[in-house]
């Protein structure tokens, strides 16, 4: 069968009638998460087209996050989740973050989400969730004199904020995020007088959630990373 004899029998264009396939495959569970994507060959078999339909096929499904695909190795497949959907994002959101103004307009987004987060903790963190809260913030002040494990328990404690809903969505957000703005996070300058600031806007927001203020954790959140974006918008070449 020749890619053009594949594309009339689906009413598809050649690639487009294999990604679909291969996508139902997937979806369906018979090609497994985790398991290698047969071989190259045998797609070409399988689909009786040619090579250069399997390998745009494959690039497309890894640009949406169904395959892992790295050189010299057969693709693995990822099940479809929220973390492949926003891994798809992915390439889309890194042309926003091109300039200020994209940065901006992302690290806003997160304000404005995390603001929620703190006041729903606020109200209805449970017992584990103050104790978690109150682990990852130990952890962030003992880090203070070591830049680079203080970044890590940094974006550690956020994370404890988009677990306490017990919503699988809001953690595959925060790692989004992390990963986005990773580039600019690791500019801003950093000293342990630095560290011990954010330290403390971090006690500020553990403190507000503790005592069950809803408001003070929002403006605590809101003042921690408000001032944090004065430190971003430095990793930005040019006036």
């Amino acid at each position: 069968m020749t890619d053009e004899t594949f594309a009339l029998r689906t009413g598809l264009r050649a690639a487009d009638a294999v990604v679909r396939e291969i996508e139902a495959r997937i979806v369906s569970g018979s090609l497994a998460d985790g398991a290698h994507l047969p071989p190259e060959r045998d797609l070409i078999d399988t689909y009786g087209v040619s090579r250069t339909v399997v390998r745009e096929a494959v690039a497309r499904l890894a640009s949406k996050g169904l395959l892992e695909s790295r050189p010299r190795y057969r693709p693995v497949v990822r099940r479809p989740g929220v973390d492949a959907a926003l891994a798809a994002a992915g390439g889309v959101v890194g042309h926003l973050l091109r300039d200020s103004v994209g940065v901006k307009n992302l690290y806003d987004t997160r304000i404005l989400l995390e603001g929620a987060l703190v006041r729903h903790a606020a109200l209805q963190a449970r017992k584990d969730d103050i104790a978690a809260l109150a682990r990852a913030l130990a952890a962030n002040e003992a880090a203070i004199d070591n830049s680079e494990l203080f970044y890590a328990t940094d974006v550690a404690f956020h994370a404890v904020l988009y677990d306490v809903p017990r919503n699988p969505i809001l953690p595959a957000v925060h790692r989004a995020f992390t990963a986005w703005l990773a580039e600019h996070w690791v500019k801003m300058p950093r000293s342990p007088e630095r560290n011990r600031v954010n330290f403390l806007r971090h006690r500020d927001i553990f403190a507000a959630i503790q005592d069950r203020d809803p408001d003070a954790a929002e403006a605590a959140l809101a003042s921690h990373l408000n001032a944090a974006w004065e430190y971003v918008r430095g990793t930005f070449e040019g006036p």
